[in-house]
């Protein structure tokens, strides 16, 4: 049998792409081969659930907020709340009976208290928000033992966890969903509507960021975990709320794949400040750049430019750029549709008029007719009142039990997640071997181009 390390871990291979020795390398990872007995999860359903009963892990800024939006949620029921800190679970049971909700069975008290939250029998999802290095384990105790998992962002820090939920899910045909909330966001939705009807025309080009100065939270953060991280790890240790919208207008793993991936990142210039202001020791190692740029081209040829940057005070954006043969689409800084106007009557293309952008009062009256086809005025309404940054967290708990209840496919499975997230430990191998291409696995093994573009299940 072959190691772990063998199957599992990024062994760098340098493979020449020809015989011209001015060919730059490829910089390759294995795809291990799918285990005897296992499938694919692509649109996978499990049976349906009358009532979703969740447990939340981890109770700090996400999970408690997870908390108060999960019990407006149609068919949920919170029965565990789990966190190290006695004071968290103990606030969260205090919102739950604000709410009228009944107690939930609390653990706490140690940090592998979660253990006996996933192995509590009435709980069917199994709702992780704790620190980064937890998500992969818990996520993968809990599929063991019978439970769905959702996982807030990144689910997983490397290439070994990725590979390790994936044969899990696809193993225990439990669900695996990443906690990306950006795709819900009313911008993208409508954007993902337009962009499947073809306003944009083919879709070529998407660009996607997480740009936003943590100075005000880096001490929230327990244990340091955070900063910690940023210190000890090179490469885009965030990826997924930038590359996530684009990948699903792109249809990634929907009939096209990310195929090569090449990264550049500054010197940490801010990094090593930052930790001597908040620890007040000395910092003379800090791998993070405060700026990571990863440029990813398709294997139909399409590209997307993804940047980190947590270190500067730049304003936040997740810059969210959509580029197609007949049209643009951008939210920062200042949200806009970009499309090509033929004149009226015009018969054939020979001539094309100035491109027309639609801003402000002409945008909203332009994204009223392409309502994603999830998104009622019920569940917009509801969304905004409950919130959740402006409504896209509430949408993503409702469609998340939504679908759990119906024994629907979720909108983000297994595969999302290792696509979304293998940026990171991808990034870092590119930049630790001077800015090299490095080639994406195909995580589907395989099955990349078995559905026909995104959808979601109604």
């Amino acid at each position: 049998m072959k190691s772990k390390a063998l199957i599992f871990a990024a062994a760098v291979v340098l493979t020449a792409a020809c015989c011209n020795k001015t060919t730059p390398a490829l910089l390759t990872t294995e795809v291990p081969v799918r285990p005897a007995g296992q499938e694919n999860v692509i649109g996978l359903t499990a049976e349906p659930l009358d009532t979703v009963h969740i447990g939340v892990v981890g109770l700090g800024m996400r999970g408690g907020s997870a908390v108060k939006r999960l019990t407006f949620v149609p068919g949920a029921e919170i029965v565990a709340l789990c966190d190290v800190e006695p004071d968290r679970v103990n606030a969260s049971q205090a919102s739950l009976a604000r709410l009228g909700k009944p107690a939930a069975t609390g653990y706490t008290g140690s940090e592998d208290a979660w253990k006996a939250l996933c192995e509590q029998e009435d709980v069917d999802l199994v709702y992780i928000c704790t620190d980064w290095l937890h998500h992969a384990p818990i996520a993968l105790y809990a599929m063991e033992h019978g439970k769905h998992v959702a996982i807030e962002v990144p689910a997983a820090l490397d290439l070994d966890e990725i590979w390790a939920l994936i044969n899990t899910s696809e193993r225990t045909r439990r669900h695996c969903m990443m906690l990306e909330n950006c795709v819900y966001d009313f911008f993208e939705m409508t954007t993902l509507e337009m962009a499947r009807q073809g306003v944009f025309g083919e879709v070529i080009h998407g660009e996607g960021s997480y740009q936003h100065n943590l100075d005000p939270f880096w001490d929230a953060y327990w244990n340091n975990w955070r900063l910690d991280y940023n210190q000890k790890h090179r490469g885009d240790v965030y990826p997924t709320h930038g590359i996530g919208p684009v990948c699903q207008v792109l249809n990634i793993h929907r009939g096209d794949r990310m195929k090569t991936l090449v990264a550049m990142d500054t010197a940490p210039f801010n990094g090593p400040k930052i930790v001597e202001n908040h620890t007040g020791a000395p910092c003379t190692d800090f791998q993070n750049g405060d700026q990571t740029c990863t440029l990813i081209r398709t294997e139909k040829g399409k590209t997307m430019l993804i940047e980190h940057d947590v270190m500067t005070p730049r304003p936040y954006s997740r810059m969210y750029q959509i580029v197609g043969t007949d049209g643009y689409a951008a939210k920062y800084p200042v949200g806009q549709y970009c499309l090509r106007e033929y004149p009226e009557g015009q018969v054939d293309a020979t001539t094309i008029s100035d491109e027309k952008v639609y801003r402000d009062a002409e945008l909203q009256e332009l994204q009223a007719g392409y309502r994603s086809t999830i998104l009622t005025p019920e569940l917009e309404a509801l969304a905004k009142e409950v919130g959740g940054h402006g409504g896209m967290d509430f949408i993503m708990d409702y469609r998340l039990v939504y679908c759990l209840h119906n024994g629907l496919p979720l909108d983000m499975d297994v595969y999302d997640l290792a696509e979304w997230c293998c940026i990171a430990p991808l990034s870092k191998l590119s930049l630790e071997n001077g800015n090299l291409p490095v080639e994406v696995p195909d995580f589907t093994r395989g099955a990349w181009d078995v559905l026909d573009g995104f959808s979601y299940a109604l």
